[in-house]
């Protein structure tokens, strides 16, 4: 496995994506454990150690599935990282309730990564707008350890990001970008 060094961490240049895992083909929501349990036990094996979930992922059983499937491994031998859904804020209360919920789900103290969701020209002013505290509270999380990366994802236009940097790039310490 090729490895990269991130600050004093040293990550797989593959990580294992959890958007799609094996499911039930007739419910995608229904991950099947031991088909996934097969697939991180050969991920690690073979020297991937950076797994990236969402809210959203397999209708937010995603978290759940790789929360239990990693959960026999030793927490600092892998790294996790997940994502705050602030596209979805008609839907959400509060973002501390997610987040909470997300660390719940996963079965972990803490998160190696977390991002701001899909930053891009449909969610960018709920993002930006102060009223929704999304910022603050995930700043306040990193203070805490509860977060040790805080970052963001992407498919957005440059001036999208550019906007999004603005207000928080110095804060961000690393981007997913949606390439196709």
């Amino acid at each position: 496995m090729i490895y990269n060094n991130f600050q004093d961490k040293k990550l797989s240049a593959l990580g294992m994506g959890c958007m799609r895992l094996p499911h039930n083909p007739s419910n995608h929501s229904e991950i099947n454990i031991d088909d996934l349990s097969k697939m991180v036990d050969y991920a690690i094996n073979n020297g991937i150690n950076y797994f990236d979930t969402a809210w959203g992922y397999h209708n937010g059983n995603s978290e759940i599935a790789i929360g239990q499937v990693l959960k026999k491994y030793p927490r600092e031998s892998y790294y996790l990282a997940d994502k705050f859904p602030g596209y979805d804020l008609k839907n959400i209360t509060k973002v501390e309730e997610i987040f909470e919920k997300q660390l719940e789900k996963c079965q972990v103290e803490y998160f190696d990564f977390y991002l701001f969701h899909n930053v891009c020209e449909l969610n960018i002013e709920q993002y930006l707008n102060p009223e929704n505290k999304i910022f603050e509270y995930l700043i306040e999380q990193k203070r805490n350890g509860r977060i040790r990366h805080l970052g963001f994802s992407t498919h957005a236009s440059l001036e999208t990001m550019k906007r999004f940097l603005d207000a928080y790039g110095k804060d961000m310490e690393f981007c997913q970008i949606q390439l196709n």
